[in-house]
């Protein structure tokens, strides 16, 4: 079975003098009650033979909808990779942008809710979208993504 791969851009500005970082909340109702640890830059499925930034400018558009930043492709920061504990490697880019939390108008998909009820419920994709300073952005984010912050940061002080 061929590994999972994602692709997602974090999105820093600079907020007088201090660094923020816009993560997103995963919606649906496993993730409802989980806030430390669950928070993730925003990101997807690479789909086919899709170019991980492409892939990664996309997801950007599904998960935050029209307010997203726009973006040019040539400036985005390669942040590398990392695999997250259930095995899926996450590509990741860095972009200097701004984004309106309230703005948030994210994909949605379909899952039977409750289990085995028959019942098709829709969720979005993310629930919730936030501005984080360093270390607040480091104990929400997924474990494994927290590199992406240390090496955004590396490129920073380079």
């Amino acid at each position: 079975m061929a590994t999972k791969r994602s692709s997602g851009i974090l999105l820093y500005r600079d907020r007088e003098g201090i660094t923020e970082f816009l993560l997103v909340h995963p919606g649906g109702p496993y993730w409802t009650r989980k806030d430390d640890g669950a928070w993730s830059i925003p990101k997807g499925g690479i789909e086919g033979e899709e170019d991980s930034r492409a892939a990664a400018l996309r997801e950007l558009d599904e998960e935050l909808g029209s307010g997203r930043p726009d973006l040019d492709p040539e400036t985005l920061i390669d942040l590398g990779q990392v695999r997250q504990r259930a095995g899926k490697v996450v590509d990741a880019w860095a972009a200097e942008g701004d984004f309106d939390p309230a703005a948030l108008d994210s994909n949605t998909f379909e899952m039977e809710w409750p289990p085995r009820s028959g019942r098709e419920v829709e969720f979005p994709e993310v629930d919730r979208a936030d501005w984080f300073a360093l270390e607040e952005a480091r104990r929400k984010l997924l474990p494994a993504q927290g590199e992406f912050l240390d090496r955004l940061l590396e490129h920073f002080t380079g």
